[in-house]
This record gives structure tokens, sequence and C-alpha cells, in this order.
């Protein structure tokens, strides 16, 4: 389940705001009551999506306290303050009201800092790390899986969904050659885990490959 404070806060943004300024000590401790409280409700992971400083810790701190234990952390290692996000903020209705998020999500330009929050997140309790955007965003994917040896996980996001979807409707592409061979580079990356708005498509086009063998 996804952890993060942006659809409970008028502002929009991923933490408790004071003077238009994000305070990531102050967000910690509603992440993690809310992480606990997916816990309770029968969650197996809790994905925190916030990209606040120290969440993961907390997180793990506070599952533990509350006989949680067993209940597993995918952290939004590598969040990058992307445009892909596009289709899925105006369909939710859920951008900032002021400013961006780029303040704590990662800088596009940014490999280095990629690794640096991963390992910090392995080493605050994470048991699964994510790269998001997957696409654009490859050679991070490829980084972390040579680098780091917990599971890596890669979203497919909305934009590049939206991008093969609206292309296919234009009869200028063959949607299920574009999306598998989409699919194919992020695992080709290295990625142990795809989440993608393909999934369903995907499964079909897939099954019906194995089926032809």
């Amino acid at each position: 389940t996804d952890v993060c404070l942006c659809a409970y806060m008028t502002h929009g943004h991923c933490g408790v705001v004071h003077g238009g300024v994000i305070d990531n000590d102050k967000s910690l401790p509603l992440l993690a009551k809310m992480a606990v409280a997916h816990a309770g409700a029968g969650a197996d992971f809790v994905a925190p999506s916030d990209m606040m400083d120290g969440r993961v810790r907390t997180i793990r701190e506070s599952l533990d306290k509350n006989d949680f234990s067993n209940v597993g952390i995918l952290s939004y290692a590598a969040k990058y303050a992307s445009a892909y996000y596009g289709p899925f903020r105006e369909a939710a209705g859920s951008p900032p009201r002021f400013g961006d998020r780029a303040t704590y999500q990662m800088d596009p330009a940014n490999q280095r800092e990629a690794l640096k929050e991963a390992r910090q997140d392995v080493d605050e309790g994470a048991d699964i790390v994510m790269v998001k955007p997957a696409l654009a965003y490859l050679d991070v994917v490829a980084l972390l899986r040579r680098k780091l040896t917990v599971p890596v996980a890669a979203y497919n996001v909305s934009g590049e969904y939206s991008m093969v979807k609206a292309a296919a409707a234009k009869n200028w592409i063959d949607e299920k050659a574009v999306v598998l061979e989409t699919l194919t580079s992020i695992k080709r990356a290295g990625a142990d885990i795809i989440i993608s708005y393909h999934a369903q498509d995907a499964l079909g086009w897939i099954e019906e490959v194995r089926s032809k063998k």
C-alpha cells in the first residue's frame, strides 16, 4: 500500500508544510502512523512514496513496536521530480496547490544521489527499493541492481503509459509490440519487479507468446 500524506493535505504536498516549507521531521510520525494503520488493515508491504528523509527508519521502528515486524517496506528510494507523472496527477486531481515537489523528490540529472538514497533506505530497513519513473531512468535501475542485494522495483508510470496509448490510438505504433519491448527493456536493465499500467494487457500478451512456443 502507498504511504504518503499528499492525498490528505489541502496543499497537495507529501509532507507537513509550515510557512510554505516542508517540515520533514514533523511529517515522519504521521507517515509512521499511516503505515501502522495500513499494516493493521492487512497490508503485507507498505510503500512510502513521500521522499522525506529518515522515513524508512521511522516506519520500520513503528511497525516493529506495534507487532508488525512481518510487514515489509518497499521504499520509493529513487523517486525523481518527473514530468512523466502528469496524466496521473490530472486524473487524480493531485498536483500541489503551490510550488512543486522538486525540493524533496530527486533531480532528474542526478544519478549518484539515487544510489546514496537507496543505500540509506536499505540501512534503515527497506526490503525492496524502487526507481520511479522507469524508462527515463533505466541507468539508475541498472546501477541499483549492480550495487545492492535487495530486490529492485521499477515503476512504469502514467506518462510512459499514456504516450504509448496515444500513439497506438493514432495507429503510429504496434501497441502490443511496443509494450512488450518496453517491459523487456525494464527487466533487462535489472528490475526484479515492474509496476505498470500496462500490466493487465501485458499479461494476456505474454501468455499468447508462451502458448505459441
